[in-house]
């Protein structure tokens, strides 16, 4: 296994984003919609914060809502907004940085979750599972 492998080679590309005028409604669709865990929240190209599913748990009983039903009880949600909720101080990797080295910064910090940002635009993001994904291919025949 190469750990020299830039981010960029299993980042995800095709990015679900946020921006601080979206509602924690919206947002709780959008994990369940396309079963992630993190969420961007973005103003134009540029990352001001990350949304992640805890924070909403945190918050509410989302946890109590089969992840696959569209309903989501509002009441909680319209007391907060997403600048309230989510992480502002966000730290990011380059597209260029080693795999390695994100497997190492990840593995000391308590998020799960790095942007991947490029000359101030969010290029991409990557997980923990994204990195043990990469481990599977490396060490599966």
């Amino acid at each position: 296994m190469k750990n020299s492998v830039p981010v960029s080679k299993i980042m995800t590309k095709k990015l679900v984003t946020l921006t601080t005028k979206d509602d924690l409604v919206t947002a709780e669709r959008l994990f369940k919609k396309h079963r992630i865990r993190h969420i961007p929240v973005v103003e134009g190209s540029s990352i001001v914060g990350m949304l992640s599913y805890t924070d909403l748990l945190r918050i509410s009983f989302a946890d109590a809502v089969d992840e696959h039903e569209e309903y989501v009880d509002t009441i909680v949600y319209n007391m907060f907004t997403i600048p309230q909720v989510m992480v502002n101080d966000v730290v990011s990797v380059a597209s260029k940085t080693s795999i390695g080295d994100v497997a190492r910064f990840l593995s000391k910090r308590e998020f799960h979750a790095l942007p991947v940002v490029d000359n101030g635009k969010l290029v991409g993001i990557v997980t923990t599972t994204d990195l043990i994904n990469y481990l599977l291919e490396c060490i599966e025949p």
